[in-house]
């Protein structure tokens, strides 16, 4: 009962092979002329690229449009400041990255996703942006893009 299966099994490997076998064996399309000057000039190493700036919104979005924070009270000690920050900046916190990375994992759009769930309450990256954030608003008068710049000068190395 065993051998009808096996026997299409092989069937199947010899046929994947033989399309294998078949476009290795394609002659690969000429490049233009002009490619084979460009492969005779010398290669310059590329220069290091910069870190990827994690997601965040360039303009201040409508505080309507985005997500409820949780509840401050829910927590204690600094994270429960960094959720009071949250309610009380959040367009400046739309407006900034979040350099946990979670933008890469968790999907959050800025450093204020991290406060819609408990995702901030677990990281001290997104706890310690967030009071920054609020200190220089408030303290410093700054304007969210010079905040972003801090906060990239300070966690974004």
């Amino acid at each position: 009962m065993k051998k009808p299966w096996v026997l299409i099994a092989g069937i199947a490997l010899l046929g994947v092979g033989a399309i294998v076998m078949v476009n290795s064996n394609s002659p690969k399309p000429t490049p233009p002329a002009h490619e084979h000057q460009l492969a005779q000039t010398p290669v310059q190493p590329a220069a290091p690229t910069a870190p990827t700036m994690p997601a965040h919104f360039e303009y201040a979005p409508s505080r309507s449009s985005l997500g409820p924070t949780l509840d401050p009270q829910k927590f204690t000690g600094l994270v429960r400041e960094a959720y009071r920050a949250a309610r009380e900046i959040p367009q400046t916190l739309a407006q900034l990255p979040c350099y946990c990375h979670c933008d890469r994992g968790m999907g959050h759009k800025s450093l204020h996703s991290c406060y819609e769930d408990e995702h901030a309450s677990e990281c001290a990256t997104c706890i310690n942006e967030a009071l920054l954030a609020l200190k220089l608003e408030k303290e410093h008068k700054l304007t969210p893009a010079q905040i972003r710049d801090r906060i990239v000068q300070e966690f974004g190395q």
